[in-house]
């Protein structure tokens, strides 16, 4: 079975992407990690991106399999990305990508 890695790219307001930044390692990663379908994740900086519209991060969860995915998709994501829209209503782009891990080094 191949591991998934799940990436949320977001482009974050310039004002409040220090704060967004700091709730999202206190706060929103952690209750993704909690749920137990992600074996890590890492933050990343998108390079170049910052421009009139905000700052750009991707953030990277590695689920173990394709299963481990779907019980977050189906049980946890709804609720969590409420949350976030909530918080950050109009202030943020988000989209998603799912891909299947074929090599790694």
């Amino acid at each position: 079975m191949s591991k998934i890695l799940y990436n949320v790219t977001i482009k974050i307001s310039t004002d409040i992407h220090q704060e967004w930044l700091s709730w999202m390692l206190s706060t929103h990663i952690p209750d993704v990690m909690t749920t137990g379908c992600f074996e890590s994740y890492k933050v990343t900086k998108i390079l170049g991106d910052d421009d009139e519209h905000g700052i750009g991060f991707a953030i990277q969860y590695i689920a173990p399999d394709i299963e481990h995915f779907d019980k977050y998709r189906k049980e946890f994501a709804p609720t969590l990305q409420q949350i976030h829209s909530d918080r950050y209503r109009e202030q943020y782009g988000a989209f998603r990508t799912l891909m299947e891990i074929v090599a790694e080094g």
